[in-house]
């Protein structure tokens, strides 16, 4: 009995590891997100966005975690190149690291350090409409 105890310690601790290990509620997330701002030429916080990090092997189109001044997560990002959206590519199964997702945002780039080719940011609001302010500035 008290091996059938320990056993199902053991298994519940290490699954409390993982899951704290795949958090990404809060900045910094584990690896193997990287800050955008130590990868390319652009601001740590970028107004409208947040602090960003992505995991470098998943660019030009991420996802990318963006974070408030408090470093508590607001969206996903995903930047997906304009000449990559035709019939021939498809973006199937992306992840939405962060969970739940309140609302999204569709809008246009010309370009940018990181990812200098047109594309598209698919914004994935994990936070109500109002709670985007939380990155306004």
């Amino acid at each position: 009995m008290k091996k059938l105890a320990l056993a199902v310690v053991v298994t519940m601790a290490s699954s409390f590891c993982a899951m704290a290990a795949n958090d990404v509620s809060k900045s910094p997330p584990a690896a193997p997100y990287e800050q955008v701002s130590k990868l390319v030429k652009l601001p740590d916080f970028l107004p409208g966005m947040g602090q960003l990090f992505v995991n470098p092997a998943t660019l030009p189109a991420g996802p990318f975690l963006a974070y408030d001044h408090d470093g508590k997560l607001v969206s996903t990002i995903y930047m997906l190149p304009i000449k990559d959206l035709n019939p021939d590519k498809r973006f199937d199964n992306l992840a939405v690291p962060g969970g739940n997702v309140d609302h999204v945002d569709v809008y246009y780039n010309a370009g940018h350090p990181g990812v200098p080719e047109p594309h598209v940011h698919v914004v994935l609001w994990h936070v109500p409409v109002a709670d985007e302010a939380r990155v306004a500035k």
